[in-house]
């Protein structure tokens, strides 16, 4: 004869208020004798609420972040069979009375002071289960949710939480296998790196979320796909651009008057085109297999231009074939789309190399992220007068700092530090660039 069984709230003693922070089934679900029904969590311990006969939920009375007390219905069980005394017939054999089924109330066990703190340990565990235990015991985690973790072999710390105060609940755990198994198909790495690890800021001081912008949040992840994969060395070194810069200087006042603004930039791009067609290893691509390397025999530059909204890099096309002034227009250009979010798609495709120019800004020296799936990228810091020992006397001398970043599966020490040196010469007599 089907029973119903409701399903309440242990004495919790002095505790009151305590929250559901896991419900382990679903109407309908069947369940055996001892299974977890759900989790309350209190102040000081999490409590699972077992099942104490077989049969099938019928009810479940509370929901996810419920606030509960001693004796509170929870859910009802049907059962089947003899789980209760059955009512004594009648001397005189009456018929019963039709009845769907018999209510019974029962409170689980209270559970005692050690169950409250941790589940009581299974007499045949393995002994990697209680390595995974003690690995885990500084997630945030009920009972419950870390035996169903153990079922299916999932590391809690690889988990991020999204119940209270980030606890990880049995939908995380679905989810991260999901992700997982999602993921499955995809070609291996080597890198295998545990989950960043989730803080409450608010427990330090009051805080403000602001949402990434979508160039931040694109970019963020090729950089940090680029600087994993790719190993990076940096080579650094200083230009004299002070006849270049005079140069420069004295050609200002007369571009001047055809709106034509003739930026150190413009020349650096000349200069490392220069550089290119005799180190052409720094103007190339690995091919998908990582066994051959692509080299071109065309130069568009990539210029990181800085925006409200975070970095892009459009491409200036055919370096080598335009003079100073048409460069200077279209960095002019180009740099104004950025700025007001009209470049196109095909405005940054197709770069060999690219640059990124601080020295509007300020700084010495950084480690610029290669801009895969080129092979090198230019760093420029902001220059500066210097005193240079030069024929028995301190002379003063503007400086560039520069820093080149290369792929060393590609390209050796030594010829980064040859690319530099080349580079350089460019920038110290421009002259050079007609031989």
């Amino acid at each position: 004869m089907a029973q119903l069984i409701d399903v309440v709230t242990p004495d919790l003693g002095n505790a009151t208020d305590v929250t559901v922070i896991e419900i382990a089934v679903k109407e309908g679900s069947t369940v055996e004798k001892d299974a977890t029904l759900l989790t309350l969590e209190s102040d000081k311990a999490s409590i699972d609420i077992p099942s104490s006969h077989a049969g099938k939920v019928k009810s479940i009375k509370v929901s996810v972040g419920s606030k509960v007390q001693s004796g509170a219905l929870l859910l009802t069980l049907e059962t089947e069979g003899n789980s209760a005394q059955p009512e004594a017939k009648s001397q005189k054999n009456e018929e019963p009375k039709p009845s769907s089924a018999k209510k019974i109330t029962e409170k689980p066990k209270e559970p005692s002071a050690q169950s409250t703190e941790k589940p009581v340990a299974e007499p045949k565990k393995k002994a990697q289960e209680s390595s995974e235990e003690s690995n885990d015991s500084d997630v945030h985690a009920g009972p419950f949710v870390r035996r169903f973790a153990r079922e299916l072999g999932v590391e809690l710390q690889r988990v991020s939480g999204s119940g209270p105060k980030n606890r990880i609940v049995k939908e995380d755990i679905e989810a991260y296998v999901k992700a997982q198994l999602k993921g499955a198909s995809a070609p291996k790495t080597m890198f295998d790196l545990p989950a960043m690890p989730v803080i409450d800021f608010t427990k330090f001081g009051d805080v403000e979320t602001v949402p990434l912008s979508r160039i931040k949040k694109i970019s963020g992840k090729n950089l940090q796909r680029n600087w994993m994969m790719m190993p990076h060395v940096t080579q650094f070194g200083e230009a004299d651009i002070t006849d270049l810069e005079v140069f420069r200087t004295e050609q200002k006042a007369l571009l001047e008057k055809k709106q034509i603004k003739l930026t150190p930039l413009v020349f650096i791009m000349k200069a490392i085109v220069a550089t290119l067609k005799t180190y052409p290893q720094f103007n190339a691509s690995l091919d998908s297999n990582s066994e051959n390397l692509i080299l071109k025999h065309y130069y568009h530059i990539g210029v990181a231009v800085d925006t409200p909204d975070g970095l892009v890099v459009p491409v200036i096309r055919d370096v080598d074939q335009k003079g100073l002034l048409q460069l200077a227009e279209e960095l002019a250009v180009i740099s104004d789309k950025a700025r007001k979010k009209q470049l196109m798609p095909q405005d940054m495709q197709g770069g060999s190399f690219s640059i990124s120019s601080l020295g509007g800004i300020g700084g010495t020296a950084f480690t610029p992220i290669i801009n895969a799936p080129e092979v090198a990228i230019l760093g420029v810091s902001q220059a500066s007068h210097k005193p240079l020992y030069r024929d028995g006397e301190f002379v003063a001398r503007l400086m560039l700092p520069l820093s080149l970043s290369y792929d060393h599966r590609v390209i050796d020490g030594a010829d980064g530090a040859r690319f530099m040196v080349h580079l350089i010469n460019m920038l110290s007599d421009i002259r050079k660039w007609l031989l």
